[in-house]
């Protein structure tokens, strides 16, 4: 029976042959951490994709992750190891739902969060990340903003610009939805000296608790550079699963037991594999005139810092 050790070893050798640059977001689990080229979260793999010299890129991720990556880098085959890791945020809204809200805020500029699909992003005026949201938002013009798809992450934005007018839509991510006050007030009984560390796209009010809001890679890089010794983790429990790995000396505890991505689950050893033989996964494909249009507010997002 072959081992987790072995078929690590078959995906380094595959990649190397095949011309592959396997990317994995952070709440992917350990093992596959371990035989990436990047880790990190979605729109940095993509920008490392970018400027990667390999022609062939794999995103063990879900779709939207992978639909950014070949946003950015049209002339690299980019490959998506399971098709059906899908993001029920980013799938939230379709081009006639997001048509009759720009219809209803007719004078709004709509910033959409990265997690949403290439589609919906080729009618909005310009994207952000959970990290770069604040400062973008700041530096536009405009003072009414329709930010989509999340609204929790909309309202931490919304509390740190105040002299802007904000309209939002009842979406979000389920994963971190699920989070309450009562976890919270558990988790902090269990753990009395821990620091708790939160993203944004969890409930205002779980927000407000936090020692910490932010990003995947900043409540990683908090964890590491804090003198503390304890944190309890409010986002995906794989990053409970990584800090601890990779920084033994000190303490991490997740916000519940529940608080797992079953779409980021889906991608395994094996997939990836499969995908490197040319039995699974699925290529990602888009027309140039979505590439293109679906760049346009990415490329907003750059310029705007």
């Amino acid at each position: 029976m072959p081992t987790i050790s072995d078929i690590q070893k078959r995906i380094l050798q595959l990649k190397k042959e095949k011309d592959v640059c396997i990317l994995a977001h952070c709440y992917q689990t350990h093992d596959i951490l371990e035989i990436a080229d990047f880790t990190g979260d979605s729109f940095a793999l993509a920008r490392k994709a970018e400027k990667s010299p390999n022609a062939n890129v794999m995103m063990c991720g879900v779709r939207f992750m992978a639909e950014t990556v070949k946003i950015l880098s049209p002339e690299k085959k980019v490959y998506l190891p399971e098709p059906e890791a899908g993001c029920p945020m980013a799938e939230q809204l379709d081009i006639a739902s997001l048509t009759a809200l720009k219809e209803k805020y007719p004078d709004y500029t709509v910033v959409c969060y990265i997690n949403t699909t290439a589609e919906l992003k080729t009618i909005c005026d310009v994207c952000v990340t959970s990290s770069s949201a604040v400062k973008i938002i700041k530096a536009l013009d405009d003072k009414k903003i329709l930010f989509i798809p999340d609204c929790n992450l909309g309202n931490h934005v919304k509390e740190q610009i105040p002299d802007k007018e904000f309209a939002f839509i009842h979406g979000g991510c389920p994963v971190h939805q699920r989070l309450t006050v009562k976890d919270v007030e558990h988790a902090k009984a269990l753990h009395p000296d821990a620091l708790f560390l939160v993203h944004p796209e969890c409930r205002p009010e779980v927000v407000a608790m936090a020692d910490y809001a932010g990003s995947t890679t900043g409540i990683m890089d908090f964890a590491v550079e804090s003198d503390k010794k304890e944190f309890i983790i409010g986002t995906e429990n794989a990053i409970v699963s990584h800090l601890s790995i990779e920084h033994p000396e000190k303490r991490f505890y997740a916000l519940s037991k529940d608080n797992i991505c079953p779409n980021m689950k889906l991608t395994t050893l094996a997939s990836i594999l499969n995908c490197l033989e040319g039995c699974g996964g699925e290529e990602i494909v888009l027309e140039e005139d979505t590439r293109l249009a679906a760049k346009r507010c990415i490329d907003r997002m750059l310029e705007l810092g």
